[in-house]
């Protein structure tokens, strides 16, 4: 359940940018998540509104997905990546330990499994909205 560490980091980093601007209460927090990380939404929003202090009471948090987009080291050939083409336990195994993508993933176009991940990886806060 990685969700609730992702969910802590993200509190936190929040309330640090919230008091380094001197925000009194914050109303909107944006997160992306890429796609590769395959978090469980609902178990990362539920965490997120578990671990809320007082200044996040009424944020509404949007979280909003980084779709996977890579390129292969082969033949150059780049495409947008879907979890939805794996079976069950590569996906979960992608889940876990993401780096291990490539022993799954391989180039549509010519095989390879030497792939770069452009985008769809990682968890960020993309903004935040607060009062001063």
């Amino acid at each position: 359940m990685h969700e609730w560490a992702l969910a802590e980091a993200v509190i936190t980093a929040a309330s640090e940018i919230a008091e380094k601007e001197g925000l009194k209460e914050v109303t909107v927090l944006k997160i992306k998540v890429g796609e590769l990380q395959q978090i469980e939404l609902d178990i990362l929003e539920f965490a997120l509104s578990q671990l809320k202090p007082d200044k996040f009471k009424n944020t509404k948090i949007n979280i909003k997905i980084d779709k996977a987009e890579l390129r292969c080291r082969v033949c150059g050939h780049q495409w947008i990546f879907s979890k939805e083409e794996l079976d069950k336990n590569s996906a979960e195994a992608i889940h876990f330990i993401p780096e291990i993508a490539h022993t799954y993933i391989k180039c549509p176009k010519c095989g390879s499994p030497d792939f770069e991940v452009l985008r769809g990886r990682g968890v960020w806060l993309e903004s935040i909205k607060g009062v001063r």
